[in-house]
């Protein structure tokens, strides 16, 4: 791995600090907000502050689509074979499915040992908010499972950052490329090129970053009574963080035992984006960042291109933490009983489901209320944790962001080595 070290800036111009700091004015401002001014001000306030963090996803999601494309296609195009992608694939597939499956155990585990669903004092819920995200498991299926993998159209794949569908279509056009040799060879330079600029957009969109996180959080804690939501969700919110703390150890444990002194070097280039997603509960907002941030880490730009956006469908760490966690909390709340049998079931439900709503909005809730219904659990239940959920989804989000620059690190490595 690359561990060059590039010149030191002056900690006011270094963006993991202004972002710190954009967390730090935002969370003061909105509880200002909060304590001071009427619902209806709040409001106004909330939703006018909010088009700062909607103006920097946007930008964000304006570069995923043709970043994605464009590297991958280069990337496939250089491994040159079927085999090689079929190589780097199976590594990949083989260590998001490990590391899903882990992930669920460890959900599984700290909910049954603390079991935070029975020692909820039940607030106001939101039974309507619930409701909506419900009615999105209806077309829950294999059909939905597959309609989100294979795009009908790249067109419509790119418009709506189905990353998925456009790594489907981007394997089949780098693999055309390749089999035609030197005749590609135009098209696969200026795709190179292409990516190279959109690479550059990203160091300006990044400039944006602090004040789409300070918009987030001021968003947010305008609208809610933090410490009251706290002390109501003292416990569950503690459970959690018990688990998605043990899994950052495990995650750092694992990219310990593989990159040996490099991790160090990775968590120092991966600290921006993990604030980013932290901050905006978003890791498809750093995913142009990270692409550029590992490639600076040493590892392969065809390496890069080919894991990540396969990362972002099959390998949500944090997100898959959570969806077993928040499922049998919710078992827990309305006193349904589940065995250690139906519970592993659960969680290999909860493996293959997951895949298939890349890009579907609230996903893990969606996930959570589809299996729910499965297991004959009040789907309702997910209004129980929809008050405190923008607070998990801030962890699990920088939780995903860290598994996946771990798992594009690793399999870079063993590129390297092999």
């Amino acid at each position: 791995m690359d561990t060059a070290t590039t010149p030191k800036k002056s900690l006011l111009s270094n963006l993991t600090f202004q972002i710190l700091i954009a967390v730090v004015l935002g969370a003061l401002l909105g509880v200002f907000v909060f304590k001071n001014f009427d619902e209806s001000a709040r409001e106004s306030f909330s939703k006018t502050i909010k088009l700062l963090a909607t103006i920097f996803i946007r930008l964000v999601q304006m570069i995923i689509a043709p970043l994605v494309f464009t590297t991958l296609v280069v990337g496939i195009a250089k491994l040159g074979d079927i085999k090689s992608v079929g190589r780097i694939g199976g590594r990949a597939l083989a260590w998001f499915f490990s590391a899903s499956f882990i992930s669920l155990l460890i959900g599984m585990f700290w909910v049954n040992v603390l079991k935070p669903g029975e020692k909820i004092q039940l607030p106001n819920l939101d039974t309507e908010k619930a409701s909506e995200i419900v009615q999105k498991t209806e077309g829950f299926s294999a059909q939905n499972f597959v309609e989100h993998i294979i795009p009908k159209s790249v067109v419509e794949a790119m418009a709506t950052n189905e990353i998925l569908q456009i790594v489907i279509f981007s394997i089949f056009f780098g693999l055309a490329a390749a089999s035609i040799g030197s005749h590609a060879k135009p098209v696969i330079n200026a795709l190179d090129k292409t990516s190279h600029i959109i690479l550059k957009m990203v160091n300006y969109v990044m400039k944006f970053a602090p004040f789409g996180v300070f918009g987030a959080i001021a968003s947010v804690l305008a609208m809610i009574d933090f410490w009251e939501l706290i002390k109501t969700y003292l416990y569950f919110f503690g459970s959690f963080l018990v688990g998605i703390g043990t899994l950052w150890i495990v995650l750092l444990l694992v990219g310990y035992l593989f990159l040996k002194g490099h991790m160090t070097t990775l968590l120092k280039r991966i600290m921006s984006p993990l604030v980013i997603a932290f901050g905006t509960t978003s890791s498809e907002a750093v995913f142009p960042k990270l692409t550029e941030e590992l490639e600076r880490f040493g590892v392969k730009d065809k390496v890069v291109s080919f894991m990540l956006p396969l990362g972002y469908s099959f390998n949500l760490d944090g997100s898959m933490m959570y969806m077993t966690f928040a499922s049998i909390f919710i078992a827990q709340a309305y006193g349904v009983p589940l065995d250690t049998g139906t519970q592993m079931t659960m969680l290999l439900v909860l493996m293959l489901t997951s895949k298939g709503i890349a890009g579907v909005p609230r996903a893990s809730l969606v996930v959570v209320a589809a299996t729910c219904g499965m297991f004959k659990i009040p789907e309702v239940g997910i209004a129980l944790i929809l008050p405190i959920d923008h607070f998990c989804d801030m962890f699990r989000s920088a939780t995903n962001v860290l598994g996946n620059a771990i798992a594009t690190s690793v399999v870079g490595k063993w590129e390297k080595d092999s």
